[in-house]
């Protein structure tokens, strides 16, 4: 009898033990499919311009406190997408990064609003060794006369924009490469105003390239620097032609005539001793 009673006693705290540990499974599972969401992330390294397609995308799980704002949990939103920006392989892809719906891949979609691409060439020099990548920040520098004086004495360095975002080195794009490349073409982010001038200033001289630190917006406004600045000459002063005037006064001698007489009948008249002639 007591064996009965102590084997019924294990088979009640086996069961009961089963059954604790079944419930914590499901609280447990219940707990982490709450705290766990599916985020769309890149599947390999993705470039900038890039469309976007179900292959180069996956689902992760992402805990639900961490899911950065303009995640994407369903596949078939992103698809035909373009890439703002370059993405890592297991980078939550975010709306943020993305070009507007609709948009066509290529550089265009890189292109932010109200502003312009322009392609200027360069050269190992001009292109600051090749340093000047997609994703810097560079000056513009045009070396040219002073009011069409074709002389060399007058030539004149200015910087005529500044802060101008690299978006491209000949045909690539990638933003995640920082090894030098020497190419023969750049193209620039300008606005309509700063293209024009930047076109203006490729057609009267030559164009340089100043690398400058992302992190420094400063405007600096300079006034050129010439031959004479360059020697640390004193500027010359500027030549005044003096212009003298000579007034000359024109005298008019004004002699009375007497009027003729009009042709007709005259009489001699006596007057004491002086005499005249009366003609009617």
């Amino acid at each position: 009898m007591k064996n009965t009673r102590a084997i019924l006693m294990l088979l009640i705290a086996l069961l009961a033990g089963v059954a604790a540990v079944v419930s914590a499974s499901r609280w447990l599972m219940e707990q982490s499919s709450n705290s766990v969401k599916q985020v769309v992330v890149a599947a390999n390294d993705l470039n900038l311009g890039q469309p976007l397609n179900g292959s180069q995308l996956r689902l992760v799980n992402w805990p639900t406190a961490s899911v950065p704002p303009g995640a994407f949990e369903d596949l078939k939103l992103l698809e035909g997408r373009v890439v703002r920006t370059s993405l890592q392989r297991g980078e939550p892809v975010l709306d943020a990064k993305l070009a507007p719906v609709g948009t066509k891949g290529g550089l265009s979609a890189v292109i932010n609003d109200g502003k312009r691409a322009i392609t200027v060439r360069v050269n190992d020099v001009v292109g600051v060794a090749g340093f000047a990548l997609p994703g810097n920040y560079v000056d513009v520098i045009v070396n040219t006369n002073e009011e069409a004086k074709n002389t060399q004495n007058n030539s004149i360095s200015k910087i005529v924009l500044e802060k101008i975002l690299v978006l491209a080195v000949a045909q690539q794009v990638s933003r995640d490469d920082t090894q030098p490349k020497v190419v023969n073409a750049v193209t620039l982010e300008v606005t309509p105003d700063q293209a024009e001038k930047l076109d203006v200033a490729r057609s009267v001289g030559t164009l340089s390239l100043v690398l400058r630190n992302q992190m420094d917006v400063a405007d600096i406004n300079t006034g050129g620097a010439t031959k004479g600045t360059l020697l640390g000459k004193a500027p010359e002063a500027p030549q005044v032609k003096v212009v003298t005037q000579t007034q000359t006064r024109t005298v008019v001698k004004t002699r009375t005539v007497a009027a003729q007489p009009h042709a007709g009948n005259c009489v001699g008249v006596l007057a004491g001793i002086q005499g005249g002639v009366e003609c009617f």
